[in-house]
């Protein structure tokens, strides 16, 4: 039985948002959530709608991004998401927006994600483990930005390395902001 939100009361609202969105219809939380926009977008490139694309979704959501490229799943409701057919057509529309391209892969040339300055005005873009980001991404990216490890393992999971670098680019570009006007 579906269920009409926009008439519901927050004590039988049990959707997975925080309380002060429960009992509001979806139209109400994007509106609020889109006022409230820190600028980040995150991109995905060779990634199959599986658990770590869900992973990415949610944990775009919970920092307030905006804007997906690609693709998602349920929380996907709450943000726009933009299907690109060509990685020649998602770099030209980034231009257009005056977004700067970051990669985050750990491939050659990389710089250590410590040691960068990630842009208010970014599009992080992450790719699948194993084929990574594409040979023709990697030419088009501003930087390529590697998250430091320390174990035996090569790379960690791509649902965890967006969620590091979404909260990396917030300390940067919003937490601090925040915190100075306290």
């Amino acid at each position: 039985m579906l269920r009409n939100f926009d008439k519901i009361t927050e004590m039988e609202d049990k959707r997975n948002v925080i309380d002060k969105f429960k009992g509001r219809s979806e139209s109400e939380i994007i509106s609020e959530l889109d006022s409230e926009d820190h600028g980040l977008v995150i991109a995905l490139e060779n990634t199959e709608r599986d658990f770590n694309m869900g992973t990415i979704v949610r944990s775009a959501n919970a920092f307030g991004v905006r804007q997906i490229y690609v693709g998602a799943m349920m929380t996907d409701k709450y943000l726009h998401i933009t299907y690109l057919a060509t990685t020649e057509e998602f770099v030209e529309k980034m231009r257009t927006e005056g977004r700067e391209i970051i990669a985050i892969d750990n491939i050659p040339g990389s710089v250590n994600m410590s040691q960068t300055s990630l842009p208010k005005r970014a599009v992080l873009v992450f790719g699948q483990e194993g084929p990574g980001i594409s040979a023709e991404l990697a030419g088009a990216a501003d930087q390529i930005v590697a998250i430091e490890q320390f174990g035996s393992t090569r790379s960690i999971n791509v649902g965890a390395a967006a969620t590091v670098a979404m909260y990396c680019w917030l300390q940067q570009n919003v937490l601090t902001l925040s915190m100075g006007d306290l």
